[in-house]
């Protein structure tokens, strides 16, 4: 800024300089007589030439020093609004930063779970593939339901029966029967008859699907359907709801064949619904049993109160005799003061006339 200006006073310098030169020049081409009023005018323009300079000048220094100061003003406004712009967009920075942060923890998380979750499935795959580990599997899925459902006492795991059969379970009804309950499943052959191809393989694979089962309801209804021991249905828990829906759907003939064996295929929701229906059941025979009780109680407190009342009744005759015998004795004691009453009014009337014979009856006493 102060460089424009003194370029700006230069150049109005030169103008000046310039102006005078061409006064000079224009003035020498006039007469001799007039060369002291040319020098005369000449100095007095110089004169104001370096006054109009002067002030030029001091107009240019003050707004030179008005433009610096608004410079400066502005320059601090915006380094002002800069720092805040900075410090928010810094904070800003620094909160978003955070949650991602954050985000990421989560992901991470995440990211772990479903890690774990993988080897779970795997693990799980490896369970299933074995047979053995299968039927443990769905033993622990029925274990779980009804010990959930049930109380302790209401069931036994792995019971022995009079045949030396075990059950996976038995759930005790109110006649203390043992409904018998084992899990089954048929998971290869339902896998088989899933990924059937052509419509062969599938007819195989249904065929062995309703053999298997088939099996599994023979086995259960020879088994743990004994005759005055156990009660006359039996549980054949499948584990899995989409093994269950799919042989629903598609193998209701195996579902009549159970009905006929007495064999109830259930699923973890149905098995779920019977245990509840069981505790309905043992808990309406609580309320009979207790029914009983009161019943008999009632009737033990009828037989205290008539009791009650043949015992107050012969407190009341005992009274009544009490009463009379009272009121004899009473009367008997009006009778006695009256008999005093009369003697003293005797004794007076007498001792009223014989005062005079008083010695007499006296010394006769003597005699």
């Amino acid at each position: 800024m102060t460089d424009s200006v003194l370029t700006l006073l230069f150049a109005a310098v030169a103008v000046a300089g310039l102006a005078v030169l061409g006064v000079v020049l224009w003035r020498n081409r006039h007469p001799a007589d007039r060369q002291a009023a040319t020098v005369a005018e000449l100095l007095q323009a110089q004169r104001d030439g370096a006054a109009r300079l002067e002030a030029m000048i001091k107009m240019l220094a003050d707004r030179q020093s008005q433009v610096q100061h608004a410079v400066n003003e502005r320059l601090d406004s915006v380094s002002n609004r800069l720092g805040d712009s900075l410090q928010k967009t810094t904070q800003h920075t620094a909160e978003n930063l955070h949650k991602l942060h954050e985000r990421l923890a989560v992901i991470d998380s995440a990211q772990k779970n479903i890690a774990a979750l993988a080897t779970e499935v795997t693990s799980l795959q490896g369970v299933l593939a074995n047979k053995q580990s299968r039927g443990a599997f769905g033993q622990l899925r029925m274990e779980a339901i009804i010990a959930d459902g049930l109380p302790k006492g209401a069931y036994e795991f792995q019971r022995t029966l009079s045949n030396r059969t075990r059950p996976d379970c038995c759930v005790f009804l109110p006649d203390k029967r043992p409904m018998a309950i084992d899990a089954k499943f048929p998971l290869e052959a339902v896998t088989a008859y899933r990924e059937a191809k052509s419509e062969d393989e599938r007819k195989a694979a249904a065929q062995r699907l309703r053999t298997d089962v088939s099996k599994h309801i023979a086995d259960i209804a020879e088994k743990y359907l004994i005759p005055g021991e156990t009660y006359e249905v039996a549980l054949m828990f499948v584990p899995s709801e989409s093994l269950y829906a799919e042989l629903y759907e598609g193998f209701d003939d195996l579902f009549q064949r159970a009905h006929r064996a007495r064999v109830m295929i259930v699923s973890p929701a149905l098995l779920a619904l019977a245990v509840q229906m069981v505790q309905q059941i043992q808990k309406d025979a609580r309320m009979r049993e207790a029914a009983d009780q009161i019943r008999d109680e009632v009737a033990r407190l009828v037989k205290d109160v008539s009791l009650l009342g043949d015992r107050v009744r012969k407190l009341q005759n005992h009274f009544n005799q009490a009463s009379e015998d009272i009121r004899l004795a009473i009367v008997s004691v009006d009778k006695i003061e009256a008999h005093g009453d009369r003697i003293r009014e005797v004794e007076l009337e007498t001792d009223a006339e014989n005062v005079v014979a008083a010695p007499t009856l006296k010394l006769q006493a003597g005699e």
